[in-house]
């Protein structure tokens, strides 16, 4: 639907989960400005010191998804430089009130954003940071809500990694400082890619490293290991716990496997899917169960569908939709919270949105051929070269769902198609943000 070009290289995309603000979605970047890249400054004796070590510089964007005229794309609303973003996520729940974004970067910080205005006057703002060891990157950072809701009484924290293979246990003060370390320990050789909790039981925490380990903790006795698996046959780099199923988590490697593992047998996943790229991300669908998309670097992005393996614990996922971007690594992509709804039923919350329809501009940019069919029958979809900066804006959707809306509230789930998606992927090397409108068919 939308190609914008970011600038510095992209790592990070994520949507907002909450109810009236599920049109926002943050792009985080990283890059990697080496000495020689850089302007000699002539009052300083190392200007151009190949010893000097090489700055990693980042930007933060938030943007909104228009859906006020015929064909939906994102505007910008906010960009913040930074520290090189590593890792963003949303907390599921307000806090005070408020959206709150955790942002782990290359200073060696986990920063808490807070979502600030009404309607399109929204920006983020500084809200609490918590620093870790010095001489670090923060790689990773994961919420205790990733399931929605929260029992009143539970604390809310916060598990992050870093880059010399420590874990980092921090609770959020609601009413104030903010972040505060509740437990720090070892727990890999090398780095820490990632930290993730089992949502369905919040004092479990997963991490993988590059020391090829997945691991189990209980931060209740912090240090100890509950569980190492060396399935994976190098370096572990993301963990999701499903939001949906208890007892599900799924794990990726640079082995280009993604595993499904049910929690209560550690010792053997009970599905492999080969994807054939690195598996930095991993993200279950919000409403489908079942679905699992995967930004696999230079395989490009990938949807699962997981239904008969999660149902019958066999080797049984299929790719639903697939993707790859030629010179380019994906390594974000999320599924917006947004659904498309159905024209034949009233939705009164979204009567502020206009209705969805396909849009065909004159030249388009070299969109091709948006969406078509492999061997398998799967789709597979495809974007046309990198557009000039004038097309940036223009969108071409593949789907001609006119009369539909998009839908921003729980209220009227079971009113709703769930078989109209959104999705972004945001890459390295081409520094590009995709937006994706996908039909499940």
């Amino acid at each position: 639907m939308q190609v914008v070009d970011t600038e510095y290289t992209a790592d990070s995309v994520e949507w907002c989960p909450l109810e009236g603000r599920r049109h926002l979605l943050v792009c985080g970047t990283y890059q990697l400005r080496k000495p020689e890249d850089q302007p000699a400054d002539p009052e300083s004796k190392s200007g151009l010191d190949p010893d000097e070590p090489p700055s990693r510089l980042g930007r933060l964007y938030l943007y909104r998804l228009n859906a006020d005229s015929s064909a939906c794309h994102l505007l910008e609303i906010q960009r913040r430089d930074t520290s090189a973003i590593l890792d963003m996520k949303w907390c599921h729940v307000p806090v005070a009130g408020h959206a709150l974004l955790g942002v782990a970067d290359a200073g060696g910080s986990i920063e808490l954003l807070r979502l600030v205005g009404s309607e399109n006057a929204y920006t983020l703002q500084p809200f609490s940071s918590f620093a870790l060891e010095k001489q670090c990157l923060a790689l990773s950072l994961d919420w205790s809500t990733g399931k929605i809701g929260r029992a009143s009484d539970q604390p809310l924290k916060v598990i992050s990694s870093d880059s010399k293979g420590q874990l980092y246990l921090l609770e959020v003060n609601e009413e104030g400082p903010g972040l505060q370390e509740v437990a720090m320990w070892q727990a890999h050789r090398f780095e820490a890619w990632i930290a993730a909790f089992n949502y369905w039981q919040t004092e479990i925490v997963y991490s993988g490293g590059d020391d090829g380990l997945l691991k189990g903790w209980d931060t209740r006795t912090p240090g100890t290991s509950v569980f190492t698996s060396k399935r994976h046959s190098v370096g572990v780099c993301s963990i999701r716990s499903s939001p949906h199923r208890e007892n599900i988590l799924a794990t990726g490697s640079y082995d280009e496997h993604i595993l499904l593992w049910d929690t209560r047998n550690m010792k053997q996943p009970f599905a492999d899917m080969s994807v054939g790229g690195g598996v930095w991300r991993l993200k279950w669908h919000p409403f489908h169960h079942h679905l699992l998309l995967a930004a696999c670097m230079h395989g490009g992005f990938k949807i699962f569908n997981c239904q008969k393996a999660i149902e019958e614990k066999q080797e049984a996922c299929t790719v639903s939709a697939s993707h790859t971007l030629p010179n380019s690594l994906v390594y974000g992509a999320d599924w917006s919270w947004l659904y498309v709804h159905n024209p034949l039923q009233t939705c009164r919350s979204c009567s502020h949105l206009s209705n969805l329809k396909a849009v065909h501009q004159s030249p388009a940019p070299s969109y091709d051929h948006l969406a078509e069919n492999d061997e398998e029958g799967h789709t597979i979809l495809q974007s046309g070269s990198k557009p000039r900066t004038s097309d940036m804006m223009k969108s071409d959707s593949q789907l001609h769902t006119a009369g539909t809306k998009v839908c921003d509230s729980d209220l009227y789930l079971e009113a709703a198609n769930f078989d109209i998606s959104f999705l972004t992927t945001c890459s390295f090397y081409d520094h590009i943000l995709h937006l994706w409108k996908w039909e499940n068919i």
